[in-house]
């Protein structure tokens, strides 16, 4: 039996805050301090000195890689890094602080499985804490980091800790979403508790950012319960030379969630078919069961019309399935949005003309709450709508699955997105007519 060796983990996340918060210096010194920095970054650093002014090389340069975006001093644009440590691989998102780019925050956390929310040690719980603390529940990220920066700025003080400490603690029943909240004081700007521990907090106990980062527990937080496998393509080599590929029929895709196996009944969505798992290839060959987030190619027992968009499930924990819809959304475009405008939704693999029926709620980010019947969102409001889909979308709460629970609605004729969605549970699931249908 050759040995197979297991990946390692890789962790998703994003930084978040207001303006002048201190995120894109704390990516810098992450990167810096844990040796994550090729030489020709820091030449192109230190040629880059002199248009922040000083001489002095300045961290926060590592992720803003616009010009205008080093000659403001603010990030403009989500900028993705890469680093690794020997315990986890990581992938960081650098999100804009400003109102106006809130549309961006949620791109760059749309896949996150960590939020880092930085928070001004002077300033304190302001309206940009809130608003990114919230979108973090929102988009089903399932842990929270608020990083209380500067605290060199406010003499180390465990007493203004403290306070924030307990001012978000206020307010994070109302979202009742994460898995876990961690409070990490620092300087990230002198290193203090971002990959070294500083001597600055005695009071302090816990451990420092990239501490944390290596050993939360992420390994549960893919939802294994019910398979749900949109499908990509069809596989057909069509290789008249190739006689074992010749007849060769698969479905190609990522698996949205659960597990599947050779051997295991499976349905087709939205037609209502059924048949069995009769092989599982991956780029290394055959496979006998795989599970989320694999991508995989699925061969059916039998050769049924199935195409892009349509998705497999198991049977034990069966979708929703309509074309009334209900979610949230974050509003992205500076047109506003108004109910009776139609656009194309697109939700895993599919995609489908929808039409705006209703504006429920828009969210007042000062509390929390929703305000009922708003006349149109503005853009960056968040705010709960319903939908009418030109045919039956498959898909889950966004709370169960972050990937079949989401969307994104595109304008028409421009192809721009203009909202990026989350799904409300479904009030039926498949009818039973589907389970017992025969082919």
């Amino acid at each position: 039996m050759p040995h197979t060796q297991h990946p390692i983990e890789l962790l998703r996340f994003n930084t978040c805050g207001s303006v002048d918060d201190g995120k894109s210096t704390l990516i810098g010194r992450l990167l810096y301090d844990s040796k994550s920095i090729m030489e020709d970054q820091l030449e192109a650093l230190e040629r880059s000195a002199d248009i922040t002014g000083g001489g002095q090389i300045n961290l926060a340069n590592l992720t803003d890689g616009l010009r205008a975006e080093r000659e403001q001093g603010i990030t403009i644009d989500v900028a993705y890094r890469y680093f690794a440590t020997p315990r986890r691989k990581f992938i960081v998102a650098d999100t804009p602080g400003h109102v106006q780019y809130t549309r961006n925050m949620v791109t760059g956390a749309s896949t996150a499985n960590l939020s880092i929310v930085l928070v001004d040690a002077r300033q304190g719980v302001i309206e940009q804490t809130r608003r990114h603390t919230y979108l973090a529940a929102l988009l089903g990220i399932p842990h929270l980091v608020i990083a209380v920066n500067k605290m060199d700025l406010v003499d180390w003080s465990e007493d203004r800790f403290t306070e924030i400490r307990d001012e978000i603690e206020g307010f994070l029943p109302k979202l009742d979403a994460f898995k876990d909240v961690k409070f990490i004081p620092m300087s990230a700007l002198n290193g203090d508790n971002v990959v070294d521990v500083s001597q600055h907090t005695p009071w302090y106990c816990g451990p420092t950012l990239l501490g944390h980062l290596e050993t939360v527990h992420i390994a549960s937080d893919w939802n294994l319960s019910g398979l749900r496998f949109p499908v990509q393509w069809v596989n057909r080599p069509n290789n008249p030379t190739d006689k074992e590929l010749h007849d060769f029929r698969g479905l190609s895709g990522q698996i949205a969630s659960g597990i599947v196996k050779v051997g295991q009944k499976i349905m087709v969505l939205p037609s209502g078919m059924k048949s069995t798992v009769k092989d599982i290839w991956t780029f290394d060959g055959s496979i006998k069961e795989a599970f989320c987030p694999q991508s995989v190619t699925l061969v059916l027992e039998h050769d049924l019309d199935i195409s892009r968009g349509d998705m497999l499930v198991g049977l034990d924990h069966l979708p929703g399935m309509s074309n009334e819809l209900r979610g949230r959304v974050c509003w992205m475009n500076l047109r506003p949005l108004q109910p009776g405008r139609k656009y194309f939704l697109k939700h895993a693999t599919q995609t489908v003309q929808a039409i705006v029926t209703n504006l429920d709620t828009r969210i007042n980010i000062e509390t929390l709450d929703p305000e009922p019947g708003p006349t149109e969102l503005a853009v960056n409001d968040i705010g709960e709508i319903r939908l009418r889909t030109a045919k039956p979308v498959v898909f889950d709460g966004y709370g169960n699955n972050r990937l079949t629970g989401s969307f994104i609605l595109i304008e028409q004729g421009t192809n721009a997105t203009v909202a990026a969605g989350m799904l409300y549970p479904p009030t039926e699931l498949v009818k039973p007519e589907y389970n017992d249908f025969a082919i």
